[in-house]
């Protein structure tokens, strides 16, 4: 089995980071919060010769889910999100796409449970509930060791490199996102690797030692 290969495509006004996930030598590919463009999506994915299996969502922002129906139509391929963000994929008003002149909404196919596990293309994931950018925010956690390829965190909007994401928005608490980081994220490998939903990625013991917000919740 080979070990995970991650891809990653800037979309979008802000831009948001998409990801695609597949193991070495396989077309089997799990793509993760397809944020905008996302016919233009399928085109580089069906470039690399990938077929998605999987259709993961952190949170449901706007700048999270507007990819979403073209990617579905073109793959088929189910969708995943966190039972806890029920209420921002089916709120235009709370999860911003109104506000930003395309209003949105997204039936998942599959709910996940905090903690439950899961697996497409040949790979498990485990999905942590980390609520503070939104309620229903989560993480994917993926443990590719014994495949040599490490620990992943497809981390959102929940952890940034040096930072975190923003809490002003509906459902949002600055106080529950310390608790997740300090809850959730603290106690998984230094070495995983943290693919967040924009900007650069990071090494999760990086982000223990010197991001303020995982001090602020000892």
């Amino acid at each position: 089995m080979g070990k995970i290969l991650i891809g990653r495509m800037e979309v979008g006004m802000l831009p948001t980071n998409f990801y695609f996930l597949h193991r070495e030598g396989s077309a089997d590919a799990i793509a993760v919060d397809p944020g905008a463009h996302g016919d233009g999506i399928f085109a580089e994915l069906e470039k690399e010769k990938l077929t998605v299996r999987a259709i993961l969502l952190t949170h449901a922002h706007f700048d999270h889910i507007w990819g979403l129906a073209a990617l579905r139509e073109h793959t088929g391929a189910p969708v995943y999100a966190y039972e806890g963000e029920k209420h921002l994929c089916a709120d235009a008003q709370d999860n911003l796409s109104a506000m930003y002149g395309r209003a949105c909404t997204v039936k998942p196919d599959i709910w996940l449970k905090d903690g439950e596990e899961a697996e497409a293309a040949d790979i498990a994931f485990r999905v942590l509930s980390t609520p503070g950018h939104t309620e229903g925010s989560c993480c994917y956690y993926i443990d590719d060791s014994e495949a040599g390829g490490g620990h992943i965190l497809l981390s959102g909007d929940t952890l940034f490199q040096g930072s975190v994401g923003r809490t002003d928005f509906p459902t949002g608490s600055m106080s529950a996102l310390v608790r997740s980081l300090h809850d959730r994220l603290l106690p998984l490998p230094d070495d995983t690797v943290v693919c967040p939903g924009h900007g650069a990625e990071t090494v999760l013991g990086d982000e223990k030692a010197y991001n303020e917000y995982f001090a602020a919740g000892q």
